[in-house]
């Protein structure tokens, strides 16, 4: 028996044992007891977590894929399952930390990542396989043309480090684009707390017209009088740091 990839859940199992292998060793195992993979499919991952001393929990919403691990691991029971990620409020664990991992649908990757913002208390890292354009937006630095609001967005809670790319030839069925693998570690920035929202506008307005400098493209925020003069309006938003953001939503919010 095995699953047949459905295209609706942009399905594409990782049939590679050693890229399996290293996805699961990119989690550190430090200062948590458990790890919850995203859409295991037919568990190339999910027999190298077994393995760990971790509570695991698997999401996935394919019922066929929920029948096939269950009768071919003998540690995965119905109480493994936790359901749709993106419907996940992990009372579960119960206010503990829970790392996240996976092979994940290229067609909800940024939804996983925002989903883990959401839940930036509870996830001290992530590993996980996206699109490679995604993971590399993810990872981009100022001053590149991949840096953007996913960037800066994710690297306001995330360090994120690019681990390797993964080729088409090693999934079944193959995708027509290669994979990143990419990890995500809880960072200890200051500073946010409280004005999420008004940080989260400033950078998708900057962004979305990232041709301009920042004194027009904010202008639909209506900037403070006494921020008018400040650099940084000077400047385009790819050329700012997510420090920067940081701290001139700060001013701003300051001085509404």
């Amino acid at each position: 028996m095995s699953v047949k990839a459905k295209k609706h859940l942009g399905q594409h199992f990782l049939t590679d044992e050693n890229i399996a292998r290293k996805i699961v060793e990119g989690l550190s195992y430090e200062d948590y007891k458990n790890v919850m993979e995203v859409g295991p499919g037919m568990g190339v991952l999910t027999k190298y977590l077994l393995e760990k001393d971790q509570n695991i929990y698997l999401a996935e919403i394919d019922t066929e894929s929920i029948e096939y691990l269950k009768k071919n691991y003998s540690k995965v029971t119905e109480d493994t399952f936790v359901g749709d990620f993106l419907k996940q409020d992990f009372n579960f664990i119960n206010g503990e930390q829970i790392a996240i991992i996976g092979n994940f649908p290229y067609n909800i990757s940024s939804q996983i990542l925002f989903k883990i913002i959401d839940y930036y208390g509870q996830v001290p890292e992530m590993v996980g396989m996206f699109q490679k354009e995604v993971a590399e937006r993810t990872a981009a630095v100022p001053r590149t043309k991949d840096y953007g609001i996913l960037s800066v967005l994710i690297q306001a809670y995330y360090d994120v480090f690019y681990l390797f790319t993964v080729h088409e030839n090693v999934f079944n069925p193959p995708p027509k684009v290669k994979s990143g693998v990419i990890r995500l570690t809880r960072n200890p920035k200051e500073g946010l707390a409280g004005n999420e929202v008004l940080f989260k506008q400033i950078v998708k307005a900057g962004f979305n017209q990232r041709r301009k400098k920042l004194s027009n493209s904010l202008k639909v925020l209506e900037i403070p009088d006494a921020l008018k003069t400040h650099e940084f309006l000077d400047k385009r938003a790819e050329e700012l740091s997510v420090l920067d953001f940081i701290s001139f939503a700060n001013l701003w919010k300051e001085n509404k």
